[in-house]
């Protein structure tokens, strides 16, 4: 039940934006998220509009920077985790050519009862 944010700088095309999406997602299921349970928002900025440090921790970022906020069910290992961030910049890489250097990946992690997914009701309570 994973929900999706991936924020990049304005001016790539919609078919490079879906194969932002698409790598997020594969990386998703082969962690074990259900097959068809996408839902991700995908947002360009203006600069100025999306603000990251270049240099932090010695990672040297540039323009084609995409920050992905994964919100999810708590549970997963730590290994998992690293997993899914190793399966996440191969898939963008591959995909787009991405720099792996320039790809920010943070999880938010939540109980299954904080989920809703239509008709007001929360059906994995």
């Amino acid at each position: 039940m994973p929900f999706v944010r991936i924020d990049l700088l304005r001016g790539k095309d919609a078919a490079y934006r879906s194969k932002l999406g698409e790598a997020v997602y594969d990386a998703l299921t082969s962690i074990g998220a259900p097959k068809d349970d996408r839902f991700q928002v995908i947002a360009e900025h203006e600069p100025g509009g999306l603000v990251f440090d270049r240099t932090y921790l010695g990672i040297e970022r540039g323009d084609n920077f995409v920050a992905v906020q994964i919100t999810l069910r708590e549970g997963r290992t730590v290994e998992q985790k690293q997993a899914l961030y190793a399966a996440i910049v191969k898939n963008m890489v591959a995909s787009v050519g991405m720099r792996p250097q320039d790809v920010f990946i943070n999880l938010v992690e939540n109980a299954k009862e904080n989920w809703s997914f239509g008709n007001g009701e929360a059906q994995y309570a």
